[in-house]
């Protein structure tokens, strides 16, 4: 039975125990605080065999399974479930703070903005001071500069979403950007801005830097915006992005 609301928060997961509690409390709170809006939060269990899918139902999330292991398919199955006009991507790894949802709702809510991101910071520099500290910066220099939204943190209409195709499931890397630049033609040829909010950075954690090194993180970042038919190869993305 569909539930009536305004928004709904989708965040893809996979064995995400450790994170998941702490990000949906934030999300929970904040919902509460936000008058005239009601929302809902999605929690796609992406094949987890961990403890994410009860902990996330605890919560009280809405809780659906993706069985195939691919974070555009995950956030696309959420999309689908949606029963809000408006959705909001966050990573499973991300806290959000009450005065970035509320924003970001304003600005959707305005009918001047269809959809956007945000900046980014890490929650520590994993004792790797220049790129614990220039990556997020770089990052955000590049979102800000060619309006690009991290997966982490994005915002749009649900109509729109559907009408730029959702998150390719082509790609297995940086499909947050190919998204991002389909869905700024939609914004444009409607009239609509495409926004990076920069005044309430969402924190992200920092397992990223253990996880991978700092090439990898670059290819991450540019190779979508000059040669993003390479991240098409699921041979080439297993070999660059594998996960522990």
């Amino acid at each position: 039975m569909n539930v009536e609301v305004d928004f709904s928060i989708i965040i893809p997961a996979y064995n995400e125990q450790d994170y998941i509690g702490s990000v949906l409390d934030r999300l929970f709170d904040a919902i509460v605080k936000i008058k005239n809006l009601t929302g809902e939060v999605i929690v796609v269990d992406n094949n987890c065999s961990d403890q994410t899918a009860i902990l996330a139902k605890e919560k009280g999330a809405i809780v659906v399974f993706e069985p195939i292991n691919q974070i555009s398919r995950a956030r696309n199955a959420g999309a689908c479930v949606a029963n809000g006009k408006y959705l909001i991507f966050v990573d499973a790894d991300t806290l959000v703070s009450n005065e970035l949802l509320l924003f970001s709702l304003h600005k959707l809510e305005s009918g001047k903005c269809g959809g956007g991101g945000s900046t980014v910071v890490f929650d520590s520099n994993q004792d790797r001071f220049f790129f614990g500290s220039f990556m997020p910066y770089f990052w955000s220099w590049i979102s800000k500069t060619f309006k690009l939204a991290a997966g982490s943190f994005i915002f749009c209409d649900k109509q729109l979403f559907f009408e730029a195709e959702c998150f390719s499931e082509k790609l297995f890397a940086g499909e947050e950007i190919l998204f991002s630049i389909n869905y700024k033609k939609r914004c444009k040829e409607r009239g609509l801005t495409f926004d990076i909010i920069k005044d309430f950075p969402v924190v992200t954690s920092s397992r990223k830097l253990a996880w991978f090194n700092p090439f990898q993180i670059l290819i991450t970042i540019l190779m979508p915006l000059f040669f993003p038919w390479v991240l098409r190869s699921k041979r080439f993305c297993s070999f660059w992005y594998r996960r522990p």
